[in-house]
């Protein structure tokens, strides 16, 4: 029984969406394939096809062959293989100094990485109860988080800004010019901290993690309880991070090599 409370037009999108993605493997499979050889072996009419082979060709996810107009995979789908390597070299490369500094700092240490409006924690040490895998925080409120922001052109932190923020605790920076403010700060010392704005009594502090190219790929980031790590820790805080961060980005140049 179909819900009553999904349109027709959200599942005509759906359906889409899905009929779009399916094309991937099969190009994948089969080759460079032509509109009539997409829609055969999809179930679909020939112009359904066209349409959905010319959106992934907008995003450059197909590209055409030049013969007969036959399509293939596009660079796209390497740009975003690539990126997905990226940050399973940072993880991996990163991991064993995110343990031997979460001992030294007797702290969390995590290591995020850009995911649409949200940082998503990839490493964790040491691991404990509360596993923060996957985790997605808002940029705004976390130490890491705030080192990407400081990050973006002036486009990219226009549309972050126009987003709504929640308060999270009385700390949580929501006013614009307070943000910006903080953001500054981020850019002139090249760390950032966190008192007690995403959780009452969890402070942070994160630098930046720069990828074998130079590019900013994610934050490194200590977090603990105010009495472990308080305002005072902070400056120290941050030269083991950046000490770290650049062993970590030593060793993905390494995987690079000359």
């Amino acid at each position: 029984m179909r819900n009553k409370n999904v349109s027709a037009e959200q599942r005509s999108a759906t359906q889409a969406v899905d009929r779009a993605l399916a094309i991937l493997p099969l190009l994948a499979r089969r080759g460079p394939s032509g509109t009539t050889e997409v829609a055969r072996e999809l179930g679909i009419h020939k112009s359904t096809a066209s349409r959905l082979l010319a959106a992934l060709e907008k995003h450059r996810l197909v590209e055409r062959t030049g013969t007969r107009g036959k399509y293939r995979l596009g660079f796209g789908i390497v740009r975003l293989a690539g990126a997905t390597a990226a940050q399973l070299d940072i993880a991996a490369e990163s991991r064993p100094i995110c343990a031997r500094l979460a001992a030294e700092l007797s702290g969390t240490v995590s290591v995020s990485v850009l995911e649409g409006s949200h940082a998503t924690v990839v490493v964790q040490e040491p691991p404990t109860d509360r596993n923060w895998i996957g985790l997605r925080s808002p940029l705004y409120a976390t130490a890491g988080g705030k080192v990407l922001l400081a990050g973006f052109g002036p486009d990219a932190l226009q549309e972050a800004l126009d987003r709504p923020r929640t308060r999270f605790t009385e700390h949580t920076l929501v006013d614009r010019a307070a943000l910006l403010a903080d953001l500054d700060e981020v850019r002139e010392r090249g760390w950032a901290a966190t008192h007690g704005e995403l959780e009452v009594d969890l402070n942070a502090v994160a630098v930046g993690l720069h990828g074998a190219s130079g590019q900013l790929a994610g934050t490194l980031s200590v977090s603990g309880r105010s009495g472990a790590l308080d305002p005072t820790d902070f400056p120290s805080a941050a030269r083991a991070l950046a000490h770290a961060a650049a062993a970590i980005t030593a060793r993905l140049q390494e995987l690079v090599g000359p």
